[in-house]
């Protein structure tokens, strides 16, 4: 999964030759997981046509303040446009707009969105080699980063003019991968590698049963999303569980049982900068595991159960530079329970939620949580999705290690 997915990406296609790149460069945004709408000046459509672009992002194309052939005139609204887009990627850009871009002349759509836009701002210069060079050309760019646009250089090659040199603009490919790098390198948790643990363990009785809980593991694949949407490198160690990731920044280290999770944990705890334990894990296990599986011949069967390793509270002994989470599903008590399991592991944070909250604990898509901190300071969240839940928890995590 791109680092993009998820993204809400608006393209700016002016007109020069390049903006036939742009259907390409539309269904790379797309397979990269990300929603595209595009907004062109009147030119750009001598080069593609709005129905091509349309087409490959499943949106409206928009040229104008008003769609004119509707006999009752909608306007198309720019101040959404902008707010609406997490990126703005203008490509080709050629240098009359960049020029108007660079002095605030808003005289089209496209231009008036860009004005409107709080998200960062992609450019891709397109023009001849002279016109890339010119001094008035070379102010646009230095206005254009001042104000903390991006630019993506221009190559050299062959040019519509048969010249060849630079001012083609990139390729693509190029484009897209420069994005992601651009995008990946400001992200807080770039370089951190974050330990994640998530669903339940099953403690073999026989070969056919086991014990175990309801954990569905949503919470803690929920939290690795977030962590690696935000640049972290994540390995996330899970117990049994129908969810699924498909992430480049995420490992996935299925284990099945309390030992193999204590092991996988044990082989990455060492080099993690964070460990996010919210896995349920067994605290017992059967003494003994029968080789064959057990005939009812009775009508009680007993189980000599023995504890599991507690693996955050191990880690808590030996943690040195990590950044240690707890989790904790209270049914009494919830809040005396919580603070004295943050003490004697000895973590920088918990985090509470009761089964006596409808819409949270187990199986469920939302969460009401507590965070705890090691000084104590208590904060009381809503019920909200999961997803919410690990944005929330990563922000903790990212202003802590950050202060």
């Amino acid at each position: 999964m791109s680092i993009l997915n998820g993204k809400n990406i608006l393209l700016g296609v002016t007109g020069g030759i390049a903006a036939y790149k742009t259907a390409s460069l539309v269904r790379l945004f797309i397979k990269s997981g990300a929603q595209v709408k595009v907004v062109m000046t009147p030119s750009a459509k001598d080069f593609v046509t709005p129905l091509t672009l349309s087409t490959l992002s499943k949106h409206p194309v928009y040229s104008s303040f008003t769609n004119e052939e509707d006999d009752n005139a909608v306007w198309n609204n720019h101040v959404d446009l902008g707010l609406w887009a997490d990126l703005f990627v203008v490509a080709p850009a050629t240098a009359n707009t960049l020029s108007k871009m660079a002095n605030g002349v808003c005289d089209n759509l496209l231009l008036a969105t860009y004005l409107s836009a709080k998200c960062p701002i992609y450019f891709a210069p397109t023009m001849d080699l002279d016109m890339y060079k010119h001094p008035s050309t070379l102010r646009s760019f230095e206005r254009l980063n001042n104000f903390g646009n991006i630019m993506i250089p221009a190559t050299s090659g062959e040019l519509a003019s048969g010249l060849v040199g630079e001012g083609r603009m990139a390729e693509p490919e190029a484009i897209l991968a420069f994005i992601q790098q651009d995008v990946l390198g400001k992200l807080p948790l770039r370089g951190k590698k974050v330990l994640i643990t998530a669903g339940p363990t099953y403690e073999a009785i026989d070969p056919v049963r086991f014990i175990g809980n309801h954990s569905s593991g949503k919470m803690g694949f929920e939290i690795a999303k977030v962590a690696a949407n935000l640049g972290a490198q994540v390995i996330l160690v899970t117990g049994p569980t129908h969810q699924k990731v498909s992430h480049a920044l995420i490992n996935v280290k299925p284990v099945v049982n309390a030992q193999s999770m204590y092991d996988e944990v044990y082989k990455h705890f060492e080099t993690s900068n964070i460990a996010i334990l919210s896995a349920a894990v067994s605290d017992y296990k059967p003494k003994e595991v029968a080789s064959q599986k057990i005939k009812k011949k009775s009508d009680t069967l007993t189980l000599e159960l023995e504890k599991t390793k507690d693996i955050l509270a191990s880690l808590g002994a030996i943690k040195k530079q990590q950044y240690l989470v707890g989790f904790a599903l209270e049914t009494n008590n919830e809040l005396e329970n919580a603070k004295g399991k943050l003490k004697r592991k000895n973590l920088n944070l918990i985090v509470l939620n009761s089964l006596n909250d409808k819409g949270a604990g187990f199986k469920t898509d939302t969460n009401k949580v507590t965070f705890i901190d090691n000084k104590e300071h208590i904060t009381e969240f809503q019920l909200k999705s999961k997803t919410e839940v690990a944005k929330d928890l990563l922000n903790k995590i990212i202003k802590e290690i950050d202060a």
